[in-house]
């Protein structure tokens, strides 16, 4: 049921968050109400060295100051402050949206080939585990999430979303269905750069949640969008798979696709399924996930959630639906369904 919509500019030109807002709007009858939000990159310019820390407090006496006393022993606070918001009549404030620029300490975790990411990993973790009352719920450099429980339109007005310029955007309409609608559990789901937003439902989410926590990561946010952003880092960034490789961990092809297979594509779609088979994901889904450099989108082995591609000029558009992404651009140059488990891949220009 759920709404996506995602942009990349290849240019990496800027683009306000007001189209974005009126693509998602169109597909209101994908939500309940209960969950939306959006994901823009390069949006902190002039923080872009730093991790912009998005975190949701209960309260700004306890679980704040527990949140600045362990920034404070792994780096550097550069600045902080609530992010700017204005209450929505249709949006209940259940929490306080907060924003830390953070520079961490890399000489307090020697030995590791990404410090500064593994650093930023084990705080996110160890924050959303043993701090009540905080959550971090983005953790990426010159990007940012923005989410809350409500319909997309009363949750890009609360944020003000027309006021930042990104070169990608996520955005997403939740219908929840097995967790109930709150603020943590809708979408985009981040960690580090990589941005998620899913439609459907991910049946081996057990399997997968058990296979990500083998490796330290751990889930919190009570939905099964949440393992994907993991296993994105995992996967992407710890073991350096591209993305189309990543798509074929997650959405592989079947066992008698891979026996017709020429003998090197089959020996090497055979090893990924053997690597990975505690990362593939069943049941029926459509996602999109981003990085700094680039966007993908794949749907199940089967297709049984939409996912519509197109171009103009250097803009790629993913989405649930055409008639949204027309909202943003009604003269498109191409416009096409892919296929089950087929990655569409957009990428910056370097």
């Amino acid at each position: 049921m759920c709404g996506i919509i995602s942009v990349i500019d290849r240019s990496r030109s800027g683009m306000d968050g007001s189209r974005i807002k009126h693509a998602l709007s169109l597909m209101d009858e994908r939500g309940s109400g209960e969950g939306a939000g959006y994901a823009a990159y390069g949006i902190y310019p002039d923080f872009s060295e730093y991790y912009a820390l998005h975190l949701f407090f209960d309260n700004l006496v306890e679980p704040k100051g527990k949140v600045d006393e362990i920034l404070r022993t792994w780096g550097i606070i550069e600045f902080e402050e609530e992010i700017p918001t204005v209450e929505q009549p249709e949006l209940r404030r259940t929490h306080i949206p907060w924003r830390y620029f953070f520079k961490p300490d890399v000489s307090l975790m020697p030995g590791t080939t990404s410090p500064e990411e593994d650093i930023i990993t084990m705080l996110v973790m160890k924050i959303n585990t043993t701090i009540p009352g905080a959550l971090v719920y983005s953790s990426g450099k010159n990007i940012g999430v923005f989410k809350a429980s409500g319909w997309p339109e009363a949750v890009a007005d609360f944020y003000q979303i027309e006021k930042y310029e990104g070169y990608i955007w996520l955005a997403h309409n939740r219908y929840p269905t097995n967790t109930s609608g709150w603020w943590g559990g809708a979408h985009p789901f981040n960690l580090l750069d990589w941005s998620v937003v899913h439609n459907g439902e991910i049946t081996s989410y057990g399997t997968n949640r058990r296979y990500i926590e083998s490796f330290g990561y751990r889930c919190t946010m009570g939905t099964d969008t949440e393992v994907v952003a993991y296993l994105c880092d995992l996967l992407g960034r710890k073991h350096g798979l591209p993305e189309d490789l990543m798509v074929r961990a997650f959405a592989p092809p079947f066992w008698d696709e891979i026996d017709q297979m020429k003998e090197g594509k089959q020996m090497l779609n055979k090893a990924i399924r053997l690597t990975y088979g505690s990362a593939l994901m069943n049941g029926p889904f459509a996602i999109v996930v981003a990085t700094t450099d680039g966007i993908v989108g794949f749907t199940d082995r089967i297709k049984l959630r939409p996912l519509i591609a197109a171009e103009a000029g250097d803009r790629l558009y993913i989405s649930s639906e055409e008639a949204a992404i027309r909202r943003m651009e009604p003269n498109l140059e191409r416009v096409w369904m892919p296929k089950a488990g087929e990655p569409v891949i957009g990428r910056v220009r370097v």
